[in-house]
């Protein structure tokens, strides 16, 4: 999973596009799956985001997701589920405090947003606590459901 991971940070200007057209065709489909059911769609959305975002991002599906804001590199995957930026104790060498040998997320959401067209951007933007009544559900319907205007 690293290897991808470090893979879709590297790559993080193409997987953006698609993830931005991927939420397009959805608010395209909006009335569509507003009609069905967001309830209904919820276990088989969150199936789909669990298989597609965990191979690419080792998404830890939180319910909330914020990988376009993150350089697409996942906030949670760090031990302390940071979700603002890197605690004070990551090395020199970019290791996280808590597993040396792993490299801090925020580092590499850091570079994964230089990638981007508007660098830095996501990385200003102040992520409220998640909510962890929110983990396993779909984020991208979360979106939709928010963008509407209703209650999640």
């Amino acid at each position: 999973m690293k290897a991808v991971r470090n893979w879709s940070v590297r790559h993080a200007r193409g997987l953006h596009r698609v993830y931005v057209i991927i939420e397009s065709l959805l608010a395209l489909l909006d009335p569509l799956l507003h009609r069905i059911g967001y309830q209904r769609l919820d276990k088989p959305m969150a199936r789909l985001e669990s298989l597609i975002k965990g191979f690419f991002f080792d998404s830890q599906s939180c319910g909330d997701c914020t990988l376009g804001a993150t350089g697409m590199s996942c906030p949670m995957n760090c031990p302390k589920t940071l979700r603002n930026g890197p605690c004070g104790g990551v090395r020199q060498d970019g290791g996280c405090e808590v597993k040396p040998e792993m490299t801090c997320v925020w580092v590499k959401a850091w570079e994964g947003s230089q990638r981007l067209e508007q660098p830095e951007q996501g990385l200003q933007i102040i992520q409220p606590p998640l909510d962890a009544r929110l983990k396993g559900h779909s984020s991208w319907l979360r979106a939709l459901r928010l963008r509407r205007g209703q209650r999640q």
